[in-house]
Parts: structure tokens; sequence; C-alpha cells
């Protein structure tokens, strides 16, 4: 599958999640920020868990796996 198609199913599915699922836009960037920080971070894939960054961060419930004691 080609980059920009993952990309665009990555989008489609974090906005067909229900407000009660989804991080807010504050929460998402700062997530977003930090895994662009992060040495595990591979083309838009975590290296520790073999996510697209973009979906885990989208989800309230989710934290970063490098991240252990602490939630995002």
């Amino acid at each position: 599958m080609a980059e920009e198609d993952v990309l665009e199913s990555i989008t489609t599915r974090i906005d067909k999640l229900s407000p009660k699922e989804k991080s807010d836009d504050e929460l998402y960037a700062k997530r977003l920020n930090e895994c662009k920080n992060c040495e595990h971070l591979i083309s838009g894939v975590c290296m520790k868990c073999g996510c697209y960054v973009e979906f885990r961060a989208a989800f309230k419930k989710n934290n970063c796996p490098n991240i252990m004691d602490r939630r995002w």
C-alpha cells in the first residue's frame, strides 16, 4: 500500500471514532509531538509496538509503549 493510501486509511478510521473513544485535539497534538521526537519512530510507525502513531495517539485509552511509568 502506498504511503499516502495508508495515511488516508488512518485518517478515515480516526474520523470514525466516537467522541467517547477519541482524544481531544490538544492531547492528540501533544502525543504526536512526543512521537516526532522519539528515536523509535520510523516512517510514522512506532518500532516499540509496531503501530501507526497517528492512530494510537487518537485513542484516549492508549499509552506510549516507550513511557511505561506514565500515561500520555
